[in-house]
């Protein structure tokens, strides 16, 4: 729901940094990989408690998050690399909670469960609406610069961030958080089958 607001506020710094990159010789798949070493690693922290520090590494993958596709933009985009991102993409988002779990198997596994759950309602509504939206060749006009076309919702990318750093600030209070991110996950699952099923009926 956010991203609409966040996307043109970062895109201008994330272009300046991505013109540097290129001048330097560095790809956006190079970035891409970076990002998801980076979130690996905030995952690694996480579950060793490490909450603070894995925080920072979490917004810093993030970031690398957005500036690969400032790269490919600047360069020349591919559909590999797009697959290469989303991919990663979806393996780190899952890190997190199982993190969160590892840290504390007592407390947080079940919450961690529920919210993994969700997140398997989010992105397979993500991903079969992108599937059909390029076989009948629709295009993405509120997102045009990215590598398909897929529906938002009440939990997008920055939603999840908030909740990822909130949980790491706050890991005493990570099951309401959980439970609470779970669902609104499962509101966005639920608005996505709707929009997807007018969309293709």
């Amino acid at each position: 729901m956010l991203d609409r607001f966040a996307t043109p506020l970062l895109r201008p710094p994330l272009r300046a940094v991505a013109r540097v990159l290129v001048r330097a010789g560095v790809g956006a798949n190079t970035v891409t990989l970076t990002g998801f070493g980076v979130g690996m690693f905030a995952a690694i922290l996480i579950a060793t408690g490490a909450y603070f520090a894995g925080a920072i590494a979490l917004l810093g993958s993030r970031l690398l998050d957005g500036l690969d596709g400032a790269v490919a933009r600047e360069t020349q985009p591919t559909d590999a690399g797009g697959f290469l991102d989303i991919s990663l993409d979806f393996v780190f988002y899952a890190s997190i909670p199982l993190a969160f779990a590892v840290a504390n198997p007592a407390g947080h596994a079940l919450p961690a469960a529920a919210l993994l759950a969700a997140f398997i309602g989010t992105g397979s509504s993500f991903l079969a609406f992108a599937a059909l939206a390029a076989k009948r060749g629709m295009d993405n006009l509120a997102y045009p610069d990215k590598s398909f076309y897929f529906l938002g919702g009440l939990t997008e990318a920055t939603e999840t961030l908030a909740f990822f750093v909130a949980m790491c600030l706050w890991p005493a209070h990570f099951a309401p958080l959980a439970y609470t991110f779970a669902a609104l996950c499962a509101v966005t699952t639920a608005t996505r089958i709707w929009w997807g099923w007018r969309a293709f009926s």
